[in-house]
């Protein structure tokens, strides 16, 4: 008896809705990510096995950079402005809607308050210049560092505090923004490190 072979066929795959799949979550991630701001000075975290995350929003950062400089920031554009305005009412600066603008997205900063309203008419690259060389003080005489926590947990009270110091920062600068945040009556805050593997038991 006579075998009869089936004809091959070639089959055809639309692939019309993979592709509208594919430019849907292109266009998904492109509107909803938040890209990290950049930092106005780099640290090199030292690492540990604690692994406890820091919380997502009304978080406020002290960072020390390798050689000492102190730098302030929080999260919110909303307490950034907040503290601004206590920065008016305590010190009488008066900022244009400008420098206010500039402040409301500024990561960190790290002026002295007699130098913030002139840093915030510089442009963006002079700004990273002046990063390079400056600290906010916190020496007993003229401790701003202080002022900043003030401003910043009268503009936001659930706001919770973090330090970031580079691995190698002079200890007696870590030291001394610890009791500053003892003086106001803060005895709970994170350390933010890198995390390393546990050690096996």
């Amino acid at each position: 008896m006579a075998k009869f072979k089936a004809k091959k066929q070639n089959i055809a795959i639309d692939m019309t809705p993979m592709v509208d799949l594919a430019f849907l979550l292109i266009t998904f991630f492109m509107l909803t990510v938040k890209f990290r701001a950049p930092e106005a000075v780099e640290v090199q975290l030292p690492s540990s096995i604690a692994d406890t995350p820091l919380p997502a929003q009304d978080i406020l950062v002290i960072s020390v950079s390798r050689d000492g400089r102190i730098f302030f920031g929080v999260d919110s554009k909303h307490t950034r402005l907040a503290i601004l305005d206590k920065i008016r009412e305590r010190y009488g600066y008066e900022f244009d809607e400008q420098e206010k603008k500039i402040f409301s997205v500024l990561p960190e900063i790290g002026v002295p308050f007699e130098q913030l309203k002139s840093y915030l008419s510089f442009g963006e690259l002079e700004r990273k210049a002046i990063d390079k060389k400056v600290s906010i003080p916190v020496d007993s005489a003229n401790n701003q560092l202080k002022q900043w926590i003030l401003f910043a947990r009268y503009s936001n009270p659930r706001i919770r505090i973090a330090i970031r110091a580079d691995e190698q920062a002079p200890y007696p600068v870590i030291a001394r923004i610890i009791e500053t945040l003892k003086e106001q009556k803060v005895h709970r805050f994170n350390l933010i490190t890198t995390l390393e593997a546990k050690p096996k038991s």
